[in-house]
């Protein structure tokens, strides 16, 4: 029986909390190897539909999710799948700045951009003695590009203001943001103290970015 897209919201809140539960001892380790990266093949299937009037933004943003899908799937083995899946979450931030730059051009309120480079810039001061030297020049790239994507994002609902595809765009800079916090607390994780129940903050909020970012892919005609 084909899953309707009602459906697909309540499935993957349901696929997230399994992951979760998993990757906090609740249940069987295992069961994250099939929860994770499930959770994002239904967000992935939930953007599927949306966005036909914007084809380029679509593409864009499609390809960012199947790059977050790899890198769900490589930070699986949070050793070995660090870098990997690092590149392949950079890589979804370069896809989605591309799709937020088709209805307003790159860095068009700067002061936005100003705002998210000091609160990156902080975040990435109070972690940088726990980065290992090997990491710096990738783990300061990525967040470049994170921070990018997130004060793209707010620029588009900017300047969506009285037009018809504000609700996209404010869908983009809740998930910009929210992006910018999952990922901060997973530096913090990993560089600077453990957190409790780390899992539950981190994907949760990761989860509920990419769900956001998928639905600022309109439905119908957004043409200002």
């Amino acid at each position: 029986m084909p899953i309707s897209n009602r459906q697909l919201p309540w499935l993957t809140a349901l696929s997230a909390a399994l992951a979760i539960r998993a990757q906090v001892g609740a249940l069987p380790a295992s069961l994250a190897y099939v929860f994770k990266p499930l959770t994002t093949v239904l967000i992935i299937a939930c953007a599927w539909s949306r966005g036909a009037t914007q084809p380029r933004q679509r593409r864009a943003v499609h390809a960012g999710l199947v790059l977050s899908l790899i890198g769900d799937v490589a930070l699986l083995w949070p050793k070995e799948g660090f870098v990997p899946g690092l590149i392949a979450f950079l890589l979804a931030h370069l896809a989605y700045i591309a799709a937020f730059c088709v209805p307003v051009r790159l860095a068009a309120r700067p002061v936005v951009f100003v705002v998210y480079a000091a609160v990156a810039a902080l975040i990435l001061a109070s972690l940088w003695s726990g980065v290992p030297d090997a990491l710096r020049v990738p783990v300061l790239a990525y967040v470049l590009c994170l921070a990018t994507m997130a004060a793209q994002a707010a620029v588009w609902w900017r300047a969506s203001v009285g037009r018809s595809d504000a609700s996209s765009a404010r869908h983009a800079a809740i998930g910009g943001a929210l992006f910018m916090a999952s990922d901060s607390l997973l530096a913090i994780d990993k560089f600077a103290l453990p957190l409790p129940l780390a899992p539950l903050w981190i994907l949760s909020s990761y989860w509920l970015a990419q769900s956001c970012i998928a639905r600022s892919l309109a439905t119908r005609s957004t043409s200002p």
